[in-house]
């Protein structure tokens, strides 16, 4: 499939990359910024060592290689798999588990209530634990109809991060990521991802809408860096994972700004990651970063059988 590997190892190396300065202030990364593949620093991990942003993501390309449809069961059970086995970690064992996540997969497995229903509902709910792995669902779902494609994401993100402006936020990732596969360059995507957001999310809560004005209805690529914030906050992440995108021209550039932002590195790179590896192609992502990813023949391995299995 077109621009699968692209993005898929896109995401993962910049997720990689964030890893080790995860949680350092955008200060300390201006006085000593990132411009290479690293290790240890903020976990002790070897470089090239990806996080739960890409195991999430490797748990949802297997679950959805192995059934004709989104079966949501079987994915929650990969995340308890995950969470409590290290299935799908870099190097066998979990670390840097975010706190919504955990708390849904808990509540899935000690309550034994449907997948769906175990995503925190509450305003503060809305970390970026879902829009981090949302992306294989772009290769899934980009035939079906935008309509379509809102519930089977509202599904799949409430598993862990069930409040609408979490589900609004993969939304707008997954339509923006389609754009780009069918090559598209990011301003035509951004302007058509608007385009379709409009409609899906004309019934919408006006405050859950008013989160998102600056991607929907300004100039991202406008906004100086002191303006772009990236916390763990789902609407922070997308904003700079865009605004990295859309102020950038390569692959490269795109990811080290995303990191250098600071505080949750590892997403943000992991999500500017995904949209730049489909935007400008794996062949633009620096060889010596992808030679380092851990695990990295298993991740083409999965990548070449989750496409066999999705056409």
């Amino acid at each position: 499939m077109m621009k699968l590997r692209d993005g898929i190892l896109g995401l993962c190396v910049g997720d990689a990359l964030g890893v080790p300065v995860e949680f350092l202030s955008r200060q300390a990364l201006q006085k000593k910024p990132l411009t290479d593949m690293v290790g240890y620093g903020t976990h002790s991990q070897p470089a090239g060592t990806w996080s739960d942003d890409s195991s999430l993501v490797f748990c949802l390309m297997e679950s959805a290689a192995a059934f004709p449809q989104i079966d949501l069961y079987d994915l929650a059970e990969r995340f308890v798999k995950w969470l409590e086995h290290g299935y799908w970690t870099p190097h066998g064992e979990t670390f840097d588990v975010g706190i919504a996540t955990a708390a849904a997969i808990g509540r899935y497995k000690q309550m034994c209530i449907r997948p769906d229903l175990a995503g925190g509902t509450q305003l503060q709910d809305n970390g970026n634990g879902s829009l981090m792995r949302i992306l294989p669902l772009a290769y899934v779902l980009k035939e079906e109809t935008p309509e379509d494609r809102l519930a089977v994401v509202s599904k799949v993100s409430a598993i862990t991060h069930a409040h609408q402006i979490s589900i609004m936020a993969c939304v707008i990732y997954l339509e923006l990521a389609i754009h780009l596969i069918d090559g598209l360059d990011p301003e035509t995507s951004m302007r058509k991802m608007r385009e379709t957001a409009a409609e899906l999310f004309k019934e919408s809560r006006p405050e859950h809408k008013k989160c998102f004005e600056r991607v929907l209805e300004g100039d991202l690529s406008l906004l100086k860096q002191e303006d772009v914030q990236s916390s763990g906050y789902v609407v922070h992440t997308l904003e700079a994972s865009i605004w990295s995108l859309l102020t950038t021209g390569s692959y490269a550039e795109a990811v080290l700004r995303s990191v250098n932002l600071g505080e949750d590195t590892d997403t943000t790179g992991a999500v500017t990651g995904g949209l730049a590896g489909i935007c400008y192609g794996l062949d633009a992502i620096p060889e010596n970063w992808l030679q380092q990813l851990a695990r990295r023949d298993e991740i083409e391995e999965l990548c070449i059988r989750f496409e066999q299995a999705i056409g």
